[in-house]
């Protein structure tokens, strides 16, 4: 008796605590899906070297994660960066300046230009992940290198 009423506790409260977990994690995951004004990426520096035969730059390596309908809001980086990037998973939507918004996958790259404003950048998945390296050729004292519109 003892056994069974311990058994339907536990089953409740973890009904509870699952529905609850669940109820918590929607509105993430609707703000993430179709919001690009929510900044939901992670980006950790992997790589860091000043370029001996080029004076005052430095090659910064950046890994960029956006989990499925992540984004970063539209954005500029430093004045002074070239950028190469090389999508290692899944895919990520893309539009610099004024040109056509373009679809780049795993294994393909683009390049961004000193003064480029990037105006979409998401993941082009709702349900996968998508990581990409980008590697930035700067100016060595430059330490903000994304400035997100309207900051």
């Amino acid at each position: 008796m003892v056994t069974r009423f311990f058994y339907r506790v536990v089953f409740m409260t973890l009904s509870i605590f699952i529905v609850l977990s669940i109820v918590a994690t929607l509105p993430v995951f609707a703000a993430s899906a179709n919001d690009l004004s929510a900044d939901t990426s992670k980006v950790t520096q992997v790589f860091y070297r000043p370029l001996p035969n080029v004076p005052g730059k430095s090659v910064k390596g950046l890994l960029v994660e956006y989990p499925p309908g992540g984004s970063t809001p539209a954005h500029t980086h430093a004045a002074s960066a070239f950028i190469y990037a090389t999508v290692l998973e899944g895919a990520i939507r893309s539009k610099i300046n004024d040109n056509p918004e373009q679809v780049y996958h795993a294994g393909e790259n683009f390049v961004e230009e000193p003064g480029d404003h990037h105006r979409v950048s998401a993941n082009a998945s709702d349900t996968q992940p998508m990581r990409m390296l980008a590697v930035f050729v700067v100016d060595t004292n430059e330490n903000n290198l994304t400035t997100l519109d309207g900051e």
